[in-house]
């Protein structure tokens, strides 16, 4: 039973992607889904087949639907659920990780500072036109906003849980109010499209920007995956050291890894909030705290939940809710809960 439920976590990301691209103001039906993806996919072998063999071999592969279904499915839906499964994987491991290294279950990339940071970053490169390109300076401010919040944590050489999330409010509050002096200084024609990305949403995801956050988000995450042991042994605290784990250059890798994939994410889509809280808690409670199972668990129920929540966005009413919006209403009741339940400290 047990196993069957693990592999329903793995695999729920496949059924969230049929449901998505089912599911929009030009509805079409699942049998219809499942048979364009897997004759695309034949059609996609077959090219690559007769590039390799210098013509010699392909098959012919006819997609038998209108072809208002393949515009809709492959250049508008398709792009946009894949980029939401990045991103909703990105931000759960990154939240995973960060409650592993610094033992503190209320911490993720959002009240770290990290994703405000990117933002700012992102909005300063679209506000002005700047020529360093938008995920460059989103990466650099979001490693800019975690050396802050640590250093602004560490008292007396030790960081405490508390002295943490104090922290991060702080420089979340820092990089907020630069935020909005930015926009304050932006042009009008700016201003709205800023306000509308700042609070998240896969509207403009298309084939390029997968491109680019694809093989990014997938190399972090598989890095992560292959260190996962590890995070076991990071949330020994103290203890770590004495076995001889040299536990700072540890936590800086992973720190720097979360930090890409975290600024790629909001560089792309925005601010969406409360993910990296949600995702791991929901897993540990299922599965537990080792994070052997429970990286590749959050690396997929991250990657269903967004995809789920996306859908909601934009079906929910005639105009479509940023994403930011919606993870949020969803987040602060289980954030309260978690606080209420763990009283701030880690048990895990």
């Amino acid at each position: 039973m047990r196993k069957a439920f693990h592999l329903s976590f793995l695999l729920s990301p496949v059924l969230a992607l049929i449901v998505s691209l089912c599911i929009g103001t030009y509805p079409i039906p699942p049998s219809a889904v499942v048979s364009m993806v897997l004759l695309k996919g034949a059609q996609l072998i077959s090219e690559v087949l007769k590039i390799l063999t210098l013509g010699k071999i392909s098959f012919p592969v006819i997609i038998p639907y209108p072809s208002v279904y393949q515009t809709i499915l492959f250049e508008i839906r398709l792009p946009r659920v894949l980029m939401a499964m990045l991103v909703g994987s990105a931000l759960a491991i990154s939240g995973a990780v960060l409650q592993a290294i610094f033992r503190n279950p209320l911490v993720n990339s959002y009240i770290l500072g990290i994703s405000s940071g990117a933002a700012f970053g992102a909005a300063l490169a679209i506000g002005f036109s700047l020529s360093l390109g938008v995920t460059p300076l989103a990466f650099a401010f979001a490693l800019l906003a975690v050396f802050m919040t640590t250093s602004l944590a560490k008292i007396g050489g030790r960081i405490t849980p508390v002295s943490l999330v104090l922290a991060g409010i702080i420089v979340n509050a820092f990089f907020s109010a630069l935020t909005s002096l930015l926009k304050f200084l932006m042009e009008h024609d700016k201003l709205a499209s800023i306000v509308y990305w700042l609070m998240g949403s896969f509207a403009n995801s298309d084939w390029g920007s997968v491109r680019v956050a694809f093989p990014v988000i997938l190399a972090g995450c598989f890095m992560i995956y292959s260190m996962r042991w590890q995070l076991n042994v990071l949330s020994f605290g103290e203890e770590a050291k004495i076995v001889g784990v040299e536990t700072e250059k540890l936590k800086f890798a992973f720190i720097v890894i979360i930090s890409l994939i975290t600024a790629v994410s909001v560089a792309f889509c925005g601010i969406i909030g409360w993910v990296g809280l949600m995702i791991p808690h929901i897993v540990r409670m299922a599965f537990g705290p080792d994070h052997k199972t429970l990286i590749p668990l959050t690396i997929t129920v991250g990657a269903s939940f967004m995809v789920l929540a996306d859908t909601l966005a934009r079906s929910i009413a005639t105009y479509e809710i940023p994403i930011g919006i919606l993870t949020t209403l969803l987040g602060i009741p289980f954030f309260a809960y978690l606080l209420r339940k763990t009283g701030g400290g880690w048990n895990a």
